[in-house]
């Protein structure tokens, strides 16, 4: 795999974390003002980000999503330019997100029994990511270039 085209994957990576950056402090900042989010009509959206799964405490979910977004970010934007340690961390940081991401869906699906357009287009944001992860060669194999 050419280097170009793993910046180019890096790249991509690092639009789709700030994409989903994004959407988590939309819902981050919705969430500590009192607000609703809009849903479009949804119930199924109320239902799962009014539910006791969308905090952590007093901690919103979506904020430790904006937090973990920012890192994986980062970590896709130094990895573009060459980092190696940073391409361990994007890989630490969305595997992690990824396994977070199967939990909520979990939640979603049989506890909930309700699903949430934001966490949906966060989860699609997320495999994404971690197709990015597959797609990309260890690190070892960037050092040849």
């Amino acid at each position: 795999m050419s280097f170009r085209f793993q910046i180019i994957l890096y790249t991509v990576a690092a639009l789709l974390a700030l994409v989903g950056l994004t959407e988590a402090v939309y819902l981050t900042v919705m969430n500590l003002t009192g607000e609703t989010a809009i849903c479009g009509g949804s119930t199924d959206c109320f239902k799962v980000l009014g539910s006791s799964y969308a905090h952590v405490g007093r901690i919103p979910v979506a904020g430790f999503g904006a937090v973990a977004y920012y890192c994986a970010f980062s970590c896709a934007v130094f990895a573009a330019f060459g980092h190696v340690r940073a391409r361990t961390f994007f890989v630490m940081v969305v595997s992690a997100m990824f396994l977070t991401t199967l939990w909520l869906l979990y939640v979603q699906a049989f506890l909930l029994h309700a699903f949430c357009r934001y966490c949906l287009f966060s989860a699609a944001l997320i495999f994404i990511l971690t197709a990015v992860v597959v797609l990309t060669p260890r690190a070892e194999s960037f050092e040849s270039r």
